[in-house]
């Protein structure tokens, strides 16, 4: 690699360790569960297997090629390096986010999709799917997201967790808290007892997603 991919692995290696931390302190992970990842160039960075955020430094960076195969670091990568490499090989992502969030995996044992309970569904693609469970890094689990990802930059793994991608690990995190608070809202709205909760339609859903292009600030 050349200074400028150093540098840029670098940059990549700390913004993974970060969000990782920001995972487990934002109580979306317990221990060591969950992962994060980010691409760059040909080279995804992933959190290692079995290792606690807190005690990862710069001179502990994980790297693998698009195949899996180990081109940076000495421990090992993350069991669910799978699920992480077929989303960058089905998208274009930039950074990956694995969490094992209470409430989201919670409603991934509930229902094939996130009911319509708020507008936040926009910022995901849509409808938020379940992916048919599979044991944690088999490639079935990867296929089974994949499905579920269909048009989608976030979905929920049955009994498992989350799964949110973007082109910044900003971005991507930001979908995992936006899908924990949505499964949340769900599960609180559904608990009282004699009520349902009111749920957007799909016509207001798209409304949401046109208003969206034009959201934020223009320079």
């Amino acid at each position: 690699m050349g200074d400028m991919d150093e540098r840029a692995v670098e940059q990549a290696w700390d913004g993974v360790v970060a969000t990782a931390r920001r995972t487990a302190a934002d109580g979306l992970v317990v221990g060591t569960s969950g992962n994060v990842s980010a691409r760059v160039g040909d080279i995804v960075l992933v959190t290692p297997s079995g290792v606690p955020y807190d005690r990862l430094g710069p001179g502990d960076a994980v790297g693998v090629d698009l195949e899996g195969r180990q081109v940076l670091g000495d421990l090992v990568p993350t069991s669910e390096l799978p699920l992480h490499l077929a989303v960058y090989r089905g998208s274009d992502a930039a950074a990956v986010v694995h969490t094992h969030a209470v409430h989201a995996t919670a409603v991934s044992t509930l229902v094939p999709e996130v009911p319509l309970i708020h507008y936040a569904a926009a910022l995901l693609g849509g409808p938020v799917r379940t992916a048919a469970y599979a044991r944690y890094g088999t490639p079935e689990l990867a296929d089974n997201m994949l499905a579920a990802l269909r048009d989608r930059t976030g979905c929920l793994l049955r009994n498992h967790g989350t799964v949110t991608y973007g082109r910044t690990l900003d971005e991507a995190y930001d979908r995992t808290a936006q899908l924990e608070w949505m499964c949340r809202l769900w599960l609180t709205a559904s608990s009282v007892p004699g009520h349902s909760p009111s749920l957007l339609t799909p016509a207001q859903l798209h409304d949401v997603q046109d208003a969206l292009k034009v959201y934020g600030q223009r320079g």
